[in-house]
């Protein structure tokens, strides 16, 4: 049988057009993209889509997106073998993020792609990442079970997973890094998947989506100069229930007496706060300096080697779910799908 994939359009750089008059690039619809991208009928799978009413620039993606492309998945999910999902790239990591925790017990591909340049231009990077994330989609072992059964991000040469990546260039086609968890897949002159990363289900349950994100969530990043009562402000937000503390290094911070009081009260309180490194290779190791120490001792927990986009994205899923500030608490420094690894440090 022919591979039945899915794409879902959202909107984004791949499938934009120059308005004639200010020359800006603004989201076109989906007849427009697939006119320019004639090799797909050379591909052997049967392709339907999907797209947003309005496709937007990702600049305004949000968490009712996500819920629109989390059904649109779920609602076909029994319909096709893999779906591909086209996307800005400004927030394409928050989205596969989301989407990860969203689809509970996903076993088929969410491939998710887009470009840097409009699907119309010469030199394009779009009709590669295109057909190569159809393909993707499409890919079988030879026991006949998808590939990819997670949600992953393919951009130029590399397939990512999704919750591990984020975006580290606005100019180069290669613009997704996971500096954390190797590549899922090597492009070039074919696709070299590795196998020994790619997520695997002993077995596999029915597709179990969740909806409900909760956004009362918000990040502070710190930095040298970071006030009191800025920080005192921050925390007292009212109707936070989670906040990401970007901290330095290992997940350090100030080990003023000031800065210890404020944390701990919003702790006590029952806000959740997460310790994120604002580094990008590597996690946060609180026992290896005494200011890391400290900023546990106060109940933050631990996110480890988790990136922004999927700390802040899961702490939205978790607190959408209806748990409680001491079940978040537990859930969130634990790998729920594979979005960060527990240090032995």
């Amino acid at each position: 049988m022919k591979p039945r994939i899915l794409i879902v359009y959202t909107g984004g750089t791949i499938g934009m057009i120059e308005d004639p008059k200010t020359k800006a690039l603004r989201p076109f619809d989906f007849s427009h993209l697939m006119e320019n991208v004639p090799k797909v009928k050379m591909l052997d799978y049967k392709i339907d889509n999907i797209q947003f009413s309005q496709p937007i620039d990702s600049s305004d993606m949000d968490p009712d997106h996500w819920k629109t492309i989390a059904r649109s998945i779920a609602d076909n999910y029994d319909f096709y073998d893999g779906f591909v999902v086209l996307h800005g790239t400004d927030t394409m990591a928050y989205t596969a993020s989301a989407l990860s925790f969203m689809l509970g017990n996903l076993d088929k591909p969410v491939i998710i792609t887009g470009s840097q340049l409009p699907i119309g231009e010469v030199r394009t990077d779009g009709e590669e990442n295109l057909i190569t994330a159809l393909q993707i989609a499409a890919d079988r072992r030879p026991d006949g079970k998808t590939t990819v059964s997670e949600v992953a991000i393919l951009f130029e040469n590399y397939l990512w997973r999704g919750n591990r990546a984020t975006k580290r260039s606005a100019d180069n086609f290669n613009a997704f890094k996971s500096n954390n968890y190797p590549q899922l897949a090597k492009i070039g002159l074919g696709i070299q998947f590795n196998y020994d990363a790619l997520a695997r289900h002993c077995h596999p349950q029915p597709l179990t989506p969740y909806y409900e994100l909760d956004t009362n969530v918000v990040s502070i990043d710190l930095f040298p100069g970071l006030s009191e009562q800025n920080l005192r402000y921050q925390l007292a937000n009212p109707g936070v229930k989670g906040i990401i503390l970007r901290t330095y290094g290992a997940g350090n911070a100030p080990t003023s007496q000031w800065f210890i009081d404020a944390v701990s009260e919003a702790v006590q309180r029952g806000v959740v706060i997460l310790n994120v490194t604002q580094c990008v290779n590597g996690g946060v190791h609180t026992n290896r300096y005494v200011s890391g120490d400290l900023l546990a001792a106060t109940g933050v927990i631990s996110g480890h080697d988790i990136t922004f986009e999927a700390a802040i994205t899961k702490m939205m899923y978790l607190f959408g779910r209806g748990l409680d500030a001491e079940q978040v608490k537990k859930l969130i420094a634990e790998p729920l799908v594979g979005e960060l690894t527990l240090s032995s440090i």
